[in-house]
């Protein structure tokens, strides 16, 4: 009996002491316990998502919204304008300029108004899907920069 079979034996001894504590067994349940995590954590990735693209789809619709809200006010402008129009041929040419100028104003200043509040919900709303999902997937270090870094890149886009 050389050292070759001692080393054989303690091999086998030292397998099955680690059968008998179950150690194969815990593995397992450790990669079972990391698989269902990654699986979780990628449903709400994807629950995420989802919200996001609903979020998006409203606010796109809501700029829709607004930007026929604003073509209903050009035209009432329009219309308006066109009555001042039939009314300043009996008044002076300077009251005629004056509330022309007037209406139009009104028109720029409403356009103006509705796209900067659509721009606002967009940002608020990417800003808080962006930290939320950032939040959950990064440590606070590389949370700060990356947050700081999307929010200027996302300003320049919509500006």
């Amino acid at each position: 009996m050389d050292a070759t079979f001692w080393a054989l034996i303690g091999l086998i001894i030292f397998l099955g002491i680690l059968a008998y504590v179950k150690v194969p067994a815990m593995m397992a349940g450790a990669l079972d316990k990391r698989a269902d995590q990654i699986r979780n954590e990628l449903e709400e990735a994807k629950k995420l998502r989802e919200e996001a693209q609903q979020l998006l789809a409203e606010y796109q619709r809501k700029r829709k919204e607004a930007e026929s809200e604003a073509e209903s006010i050009l035209s009432a402008a329009e219309r308006e304008a066109a009555v001042l129009r039939e009314e300043a041929k009996a008044k002076t040419e300077e009251y005629v300029s004056r509330r022309t100028a007037m209406a139009e104003q009104k028109i720029r200043q409403a356009e103006a108004d509705a796209i900067n509040e659509v721009r606002a919900s967009a940002v608020d709303l990417a800003i808080a899907a962006a930290e939320k999902l950032i939040s959950s997937k990064v440590d606070s270090n590389a949370s700060g920069e990356l947050f700081n870094a999307s929010l200027g890149e996302l300003k320049t886009r919509l500006n």
